[in-house]
């Protein structure tokens, strides 16, 4: 129970700072929130089998929420374009759902690296940001369909809420950024979503799991984050108009850098 609860402040604390950098940088939660699980869980009794697997679950499950207030904010805003949604939705979930399967066949060590790999091109990507040049329009569904489906696969995978791949991406197919970005925010909710369900029934009857976990979620981890992470995000952002932002999102982009190093040789 003293390991619970210790994990349990370690998460309330690990929130407060996920919640805070993604209001202040705007940046997905998931790139704090793995690396950080892969450190604690292993004191909660997960095995090295499954720690990826959990850390990525949790981190998922973690961001329904903020995925939640950030595509109704854009709702407010009319920046979801409902038709687009609708075209789009059957991929997305789709490939949401799926990713906790396709996490399941993956082995722990070649999941770890993924990730770590993964987190080394978003902290490029943060230095050198990728300016997505605008296309003319959505292609058929017969494009539509797979590609939405692997982002998602992708971003289930990866434990994020996919808006870093779903914001180019629907800027190339020509949608103005205000809707690429709105329309992104929903579909971050229906891949934590979908992600979060997968990573259920794909844990259910995974073996050796510690007391408390949901599937491959643990419920302590996420209760912990969820917990501070919502309450602090808007002093992120009201820190955004007089910090440094720019400078910092640079000097957190070489720390992303470093902990993916890390784990590639971990």
């Amino acid at each position: 129970m003293d390991t619970v609860i210790w994990i349990f402040s370690l998460c309330v604390l690990l929130g407060s700072i996920v919640g805070f950098a993604a209001g202040l940088l705007g940046i997905g939660g998931g790139l704090m929130i793995v690396p950080a699980l892969l450190y604690l869980l292993p004191s909660a009794g997960v095995d090295s089998a499954h720690l990826p697997h959990v850390a990525i679950a949790t981190s998922l499950a973690a961001i329904i929420l903020t995925s939640f207030s950030s595509a109704r904010a854009h709702q407010k805003r009319g920046n979801i374009d409902w038709h687009i949604l609708a075209r789009l939705a059957p991929g997305i979930l789709g490939g949401a759902l799926l990713s906790g399967f396709v996490a399941k066949l993956i082995p722990a060590q070649t999941l770890q690296q993924a990730f770590a790999v993964f987190v080394i091109l978003m902290a490029l990507q943060m230095t050198f940001p990728f300016k997505p040049t605008q296309g003319k329009g959505l292609p058929g569904n017969w494009i539509v369909f797979p590609v939405t489906l692997l982002v998602a696969v992708v971003a289930g995978l990866m434990g994020i809420g996919g808006g870093v791949l779903l914001v180019p991406l629907l800027s190339f197919w020509g949608l103005a950024m205000r809707y690429a970005v709105g329309i992104s925010s929903a579909m971050g909710l229906l891949i934590a979503m979908g992600g979060t369900l997968g990573y259920v029934v794909a844990g259910l009857n995974a073996p050796d799991m510690p007391a408390g976990t949901l599937g491959y979620i643990y419920l302590p981890a996420l209760a912990g984050i969820v917990t501070s992470s919502v309450l602090v995000a808007p002093l992120g952002v009201a820190a955004a108009s007089s910090w440094p932002t720019p400078v910092l999102k640079k000097i957190f982009a070489v720390l992303l850098m470093v902990i993916g190093i890390k784990l590639i040789f971990s």
